[in-house]
């Protein structure tokens, strides 16, 4: 099961069971268990077309393609995110303190937001690709539901 640290205030809650059957296995240990893809393994970091970036684990909507840039940290990286779709924890885990992103609707992690990036935020949205799924834009309209 999910601790509760992962499952309280979020709308989509599974059991531990469901996350692993619903998840590939390394989209599991990094949603569920704060892993982390090696750098330049994610076919994201070259996406370039027009959609929007959603969480792999509950499909929520999360960064459109406008916010995506190249920031040669070997992850995809945005700048800013859709507003209200993540939530931001302090994570000191590895002798260091950062800002882990997390899942506003299921709790899971995609990675860590730095202060290194471009205007106008000044943020680096550093994302776990196997944490994210795309959806093209298609011509009838926008990819966010």
């Amino acid at each position: 099961m999910s601790s509760p640290k992962e499952s309280e205030g979020y709308t989509v809650q599974r059991s531990d069971e469901e996350w692993r059957d619903s998840l590939s296995s390394d989209a599991y240990r990094v949603l569920r268990h704060h892993g982390t893809e090696r750098a330049g393994t994610s076919p994201l970091n070259v996406e370039k077309r027009d959609g929007v970036f959603h969480c792999a684990g509950c499909q929520s909507p999360l960064f459109t393609s406008d916010t995506k840039y190249e920031s040669g940290s070997g992850w995809p990286s945005f700048w800013k995110p859709i507003e209200g779709a993540v939530r931001t924890t302090t994570d000191r885990s590895h002798f260091m303190t950062r800002t882990e992103v997390q899942c506003a609707t299921c709790g899971g992690h995609f990675g860590h937001v730095f202060p290194d990036g471009p205007r106008p935020t000044g943020l680096r949205y550093c994302m776990n690709g196997v944490a994210l799924d795309f959806h093209p834009l298609d011509e009838d309209g926008p990819a966010v539901e």
